[in-house]
């Protein structure tokens, strides 16, 4: 298949939407012959913050000389994106040549009466035959979508399963409250495996600490209480934590300081576990971690931010972040919104930040939520709210409203963030 074929095969997929439990990722991995047991995972479950922290330790592993495998939902700029290793995503043949063959296993399954598998179970599937089939010492895996029955969680060689700050998100699958999603993310820790959590808000951790006892599993927790030494910037961060003073990121937001605090934990649990991690390609690792999309500067006369704050959680992070790095500084937003997600909580805890919002419609994607809409809500509680009719009109837009010493945030959701970073000239 060609690379078009493959996205034209998933994108007539979509329609079956979501499909929780293991059922169907089982019968088709273990037609494929079971890849997945040819290797060893990091798992990675959580709300906000698994793609940030699935980065630093894939990338500090990349570093230590491991071939590192590496699975990511959402992508920002290609579909091949989602399937890396090293830093290099799928090849166009490589995709191309295993999804015919994921493909004729579906169109068995089908023919023989059985569910047609969902495109992430494919996407799942073929991964797990590309990081066979490269031969990577270790896969960071994120799940999709909760934990428990997500497509991932088929897996069983966990040597380290991490978990990242839980919040409100897709309560429509995982649960109405704090507790109940904690146990589909805690979902992913198997028997005698390896454990680091961020410290969670009481209820979630009450679930986690339960779940590690009840399967033998040890359970480190990442505490963001005993960074010290911050020194927060737009283009390098500076903490101290965990016994190694003047730690050094690349990627801007306050929270990402408390993302690689998590990082470093689950890293040197891998120490302990067989892993051999120098201090000097930890640091350098760190540092050299790059992940668009998050409280990323793509412009500068004004600063243009991107970010991917698409829940409560995540846009409490955003403002906390915009206030302290752009105090007294005009901010313009461009937001863009999926229409399933709380996206009243987001335009609650982000509005009176912003002199000017202009919103948009999320493209080629049927959960967008139209900029009319948006413009309807924020308009309930923002007087200087404008819809557009395409992200370039947005661009343009938000500099013609722009003063140099003016700061332009987009943020709502991260599918239409690639788009518009490279309308903005950034890659």
């Amino acid at each position: 298949m060609k690379e078009q074929e493959v996205l034209d095969y998933i994108e007539s997929l979509c329609g079956l939407g979501i499909v929780p439990g293991l059922d169907s990722i089982r019968e088709l991995c273990g037609r494929l012959g079971n890849p997945q047991n040819d290797l060893k995972f990091v798992h990675v479950a959580g709300t906000n913050g698994k793609g940030s922290v699935s980065a630093y330790i894939a990338s500090v592993l990349k570093c230590s000389g491991y071939r590192v495998g590496r699975y990511i939902s959402p992508t920002i700029f290609q579909y091949r994106e989602r399937i890396q290793v090293g830093d290099r995503c799928i090849t166009k043949e490589a995709l191309g040549r295993l999804m015919e063959q994921v493909k004729q296993v579906c169109d068995e399954m089908v023919a023989e009466g059985l569910h047609q598998p969902t495109a992430f179970e494919i996407e799942t599937a073929l991964g797990f035959l590309y990081f066979r089939e490269k031969e990577c010492n270790i896969v960071v895996l994120e799940t999709g979508m909760g934990g428990l029955l997500d497509a991932t969680n088929i897996i069983q060689n966990t040597v380290l399963a991490v978990l990242t700050s839980v919040s409100m998100d897709h309560m429509k699958f995982l649960g109405k409250n704090l507790g109940e999603i904690a146990t589909q993310k805690a979902g992913i820790l198997k028997t005698g495996c390896r454990v680091v959590s961020i410290r969670q808000e009481k209820e979630a951790m009450a679930v986690i600490e339960k779940k590690a006892n009840e399967l033998g599993c040890l359970l480190t927790m990442a505490e963001p209480s005993k960074i010290s030494g911050i020194k927060y910037g737009l283009e390098k961060q500076r903490f101290t934590y965990g016994g190694f003073p003047g730690l050094e990121i690349s990627l801007a937001g306050r929270y990402q300081v408390e993302n690689a605090c998590l990082a470093v934990e689950a890293l040197k649990v891998l120490g302990e576990c067989g892993f051999s991690i120098p201090e000097k390609k930890l640091r350098q690792g760190l540092a050299e971690t790059k992940w668009p999309g998050r409280f990323t500067v793509v412009g500068k006369k004004p600063y243009f931010i991107v970010d991917g704050a698409h829940n409560e959680d995540a846009a409490k992070r955003l403002a906390e972040s915009v206030e302290f790095y752009f105090t007294n500084k005009r901010i313009i937003y461009i937001m863009g919104v999926l229409k399933d997600k709380e996206y009243e909580k987001i335009i609650a805890l982000t509005h009176s930040l912003a002199d000017q919002i202009i919103t948009v419609t999320t493209p080629n994607n049927p959960r967008a939520l139209p900029a009319y809409e948006l413009a309807r809500e924020v308009a309930k509680v923002h007087r200087n709210v404008t819809a557009v009719d395409s992200l370039e009109e947005a661009v343009e837009m938000s500099r013609l409203l722009a003063e140099k010493d003016d700061v332009i945030i987009a943020f709502g959701s991260l599918s239409f963030l690639g788009k518009l970073m490279e309308i903005v000239g950034y890659r």
